[in-house]
């Protein structure tokens, strides 16, 4: 199913996020037990695809999303302005002094460097965020009044309490209603669902959204986990047999959800923490099964975000009107660029995505 997406001049955003953003606390090549002091990122699984279409790709992005009204809420709000994604659907809420009602989410995360995997502590109960309930946000105005050519949330998000899984819901209907592009992450967090029902309730929230969805985007494991397709016959370290079973599983996807125009994944084989191997995949009824340039031992600094920055790669090229098979590519570009630098977010341009993509390399631009 092509997708019908409005035109740009219809619209006051060419995108919007829905999804918590979180304070990184970054010990840089340290570890968060020994750290002494931290540098300061903003990151969340939404909201890096929304600010990564704004400073990569130059498109008008919003995020909606809470924050408690205190100096955390405040920096993080001054690192979204920095992004560049517009603020007019944040909501703030009183803070009481301790946090016991309302609070700002953390994300303490280490980057990993060779044997040593990247970890990461999320402190992010009780957080503003996750209390935004569905009727908090007028809707209609946001996709109607002002209209908004794509919305991009995901299963993070949605996993953070029952009212957020509620808000996600009322988002995607609405979005759907006045004709704007939904995509989805389905970014399966087992720590997440394990207090409220686990993979159980995973799939119980996940395939209802689904059902509004017009781009879905996951791994093998998110589509297990999340929506309950099992993919057989996959060695998770061989990206030929990853091609072959979530072509396997597409088949089943589609019939079940005609409503996906797109299914994509990033392929990832991790050989150490700074040393994997990247691509990506996706399916279309018009192109079927299109595969991006496969970058075998691709270095890494921080991993964190690499699949956000697929995500908001491969949208740009859907709204830039490219075939499947280039916006594929400009996703796994993207993502394999923004994993060179640190934090969640993204620090490429346009022009470097597309050149990677173009099959360009690492020669030094004088």
């Amino acid at each position: 199913m092509p997708l019908s997406i409005r035109p740009a001049a219809e619209c006051r955003y060419d995108a919007v996020s829905l999804g918590e953003v979180m304070l990184r606390l970054d010990p840089g090549e340290g570890r968060i037990r020994t750290a002494r002091q931290f540098r300061a990122w903003e990151g969340g699984g939404e909201y890096n695809v929304a600010r990564g279409l704004r400073r990569a790709f130059g498109l008008r992005t919003g995020i909606v999303t809470a924050l408690a009204d205190n100096e955390v809420g405040r920096l993080v709000e001054d690192l979204i302005l920095t992004g560049g994604v517009d603020t007019s659907f944040l909501r703030w809420l009183p803070y009481d002094g301790i946090g016991r009602q309302v609070r700002n989410g953390l994300n303490f995360t280490e980057r990993g460097f060779g044997v040593r995997g990247a970890v990461g502590v999320s402190d992010r109960g009780h957080t503003a965020a996750s209390q935004l309930a569905p009727d908090d946000v007028d809707w209609d105005h946001l996709f109607g009044d002002l209209g908004v050519r794509w919305l991009h949330t995901g299963g993070i998000y949605a996993a953070l309490s029952a009212t957020a899984a509620d808000t996600v819901i009322a988002a995607v209907t609405a979005a759907k209603r006045h004709g704007t592009i939904v995509s989805y992450d389905l970014n399966y967090r087992p720590s997440l669902w394990r207090a409220t029902g686990g993979t159980a309730r995973a799939q119980q929230v996940n395939r209802e959204i689904a059902r509004h969805v017009d781009v879905m985007i996951g791994n093998e494991e998110d589509f297990t986990a999340a929506l309950g397709f099992e993919v057989e016959g996959v060695d998770a370290d061989l990206a030929e047999l990853d091609v072959a079973g979530f072509a396997r599983m597409i088949d089943r996807v589609a019939a079940e959800y005609p409503n996906f125009g797109v299914i994509a994944t990033t392929l990832r084989t991790v050989r150490t923490a700074t040393v994997n191997d990247w691509g990506a995949i996706a399916w279309s009824a018009d192109s079927g099964l299109v595969r991006a340039t496969h970058r075998d031992g691709l270095e890494i600094l921080d991993r964190v975000g690499g699949g956000d920055s697929f995500a908001s790669g491969l949208i740009a090229g859907l709204l830039d009107g490219e075939p499947l098979a280039t916006a594929v590519e400009w996703g796994a570009a993207h993502g394999a660029l923004a994993m060179t630098t640190p934090g969640d977010t993204s620090m490429a341009t346009r022009a470097e995505v597309l050149k990677l993509a173009g099959g360009g390399g690492a020669r030094v631009d004088r």
